[in-house]
């Protein structure tokens, strides 16, 4: 075990396990708080940036994602390297610099620049804080650390475009990005002064392009890995799809503007419920099983909802129902999807992840600019992508396992 780590009864200045927790899950909710805290505020910002063509203020989302996928791919490798804490901080750093030059952002094209360079600093913690909760925890241990945390960040994308829109309501849409900076550097002043290096001196590896370059190959090489990889980045393809629409949806189609925090809530509470019950079931049903029969049914709700549009008989309930029964599977998928991607290159799992993050994070990104540009005053480009998205998904799965579903090519699950 590390130096000073959580529950070190030897040092004084040990964290707390609660401590801990806590800072965990404020790592992991620093990239939903930047993403779904802005997206009421998309239209003010559209148009104090002169931003002509309505669906090209999606992309102050998307330039995010795709600064922070990029990185993706030096902060693993680089921690195994110096360290997690040191890298922390100093995704931090960037992350809060970002911010500040969101705030003062004079046009369209310093935005976004400004928000990939605050998504380059998302991606130290985005890929980290699983990496240092590992170097401290195994097995059922580090599984009961991820629960408590998960509880307290899945809260994050229920409330967030809550905070957003009260934030409107006494204040311009800069003092979001004020309030986005201001937790960053909070969050850098607590791991400052609180958080211990997790990864000692004698268990860090050279910074080697060689070695790197041999890790990243083994994940393409290797069929399961790369199999589920592609099949993740379909379906978060679908995800950001999703959030890069809902707003333009809920008040271009619907006329719900003001209730629109509290649908993107209620349809966001599904994933938390999906997440809860996934730590529940896993053990009893299998991976495979859970997210191979959660991808189908994906699927089918995306294909029924995307019928609905087509025929003209979707309505807001219709559509509030199926999009959020789409994204309850969704929960199921992604974390066990994941899992098994990462599941035969355990001896590489740092540089893996990296990998794994950049490479879902910006296929995902892109495809769902490509779905949120497409926004035609209908539901059709979301839910019609989302179901073509999950039917390539479920190929790719069934081709990966040998040409079969729920059972493994090989090993059982």
């Amino acid at each position: 075990m590390a130096p000073s780590a959580p529950n070190d009864k030897n040092s004084s200045n040990a964290l707390s396990f609660i401590e801990f927790i806590l800072i965990v899950a404020a790592l992991m909710a620093l990239n939903a708080l930047a993403i779904d805290t802005m997206l009421p505020a998309l239209p003010q910002m559209g148009e104090a940036l002169n931003v002509i063509h309505e669906n090209d203020r999606q992309l102050i989302i998307t330039a995010y994602l795709i600064g922070m996928a990029a990185a993706s791919l030096l902060f693993g490798p680089l921690s195994d390297a110096v360290g997690r804490r040191k890298l922390l901080i100093i995704g931090l750093l960037i992350y809060s610099l970002g911010g500040i030059l969101s705030i003062f952002a004079t046009d369209y094209e310093h935005m976004l620049a400004a928000r990939v360079l605050q998504g380059i600093g998302a991606a130290s913690p985005r890929v980290l804080t699983i990496s240092m909760v590992r170097d401290w925890y195994s097995g059922r241990d580090m599984g009961r650390v991820m629960s408590l945390a998960m509880m307290i960040f899945m809260a994050v994308p229920i409330i967030a475009p809550s905070i957003g829109q009260l934030i409107l309501l006494m204040a311009p849409w800069r003092a979001i990005f004020i309030v986005l900076t201001s937790f960053g550097v909070l969050l850098l002043i607590w791991l400052q002064f609180r958080l211990p290096e997790s990864l000692p001196p004698e268990k860090r590896n050279k910074f080697n392009l060689k070695t790197i370059y041999y890790a990243y190959k083994k994940v393409i090489v290797t069929p399961i890995s790369f199999g589920y990889m592609l099949a993740i980045s379909l379906i978060m393809g679908a995800l950001f799809g999703f959030i890069n629409s809902i707003q333009q949806i809920m008040v271009d189609i619907f006329d719900m503007g003001k209730a629109f925090p509290i649908i993107f809530a209620g349809i966001a509470v599904t994933m938390s419920l999906a997440a809860y019950l996934n730590a529940t079931l896993v053990r009893k049903i299998g991976m495979r099983k859970l997210a191979h029969g959660a991808l189908l049914m994906f699927t089918l709700c995306a294909l029924i909802n995307s019928f609905l549009a087509y025929s003209g008989h979707q309505t807001i309930v219709t559509f509030v129902i199926l999009q959020a029964l789409t994204m309850f599977f969704f929960g199921f998928v992604g974390s066990n999807c994941n899992a098994m991607a990462m599941d035969p290159i355990g001896d590489i799992a740092g540089t893996a992840s990296s990998l794994i993050v950049f490479f879902t994070t910006l296929v995902g990104a892109l495809i769902g600019a490509a779905i949120g540009a497409s926004f035609n005053d209908t539901t059709i480009p979301l839910t019609l992508g989302s179901a073509v998205l999950g039917s390539l998904a479920v190929i790719v799965v069934y081709f990966t396992e040998g040409q079969r579903l729920f059972t493994p090519k090989h090993d059982d699950d």
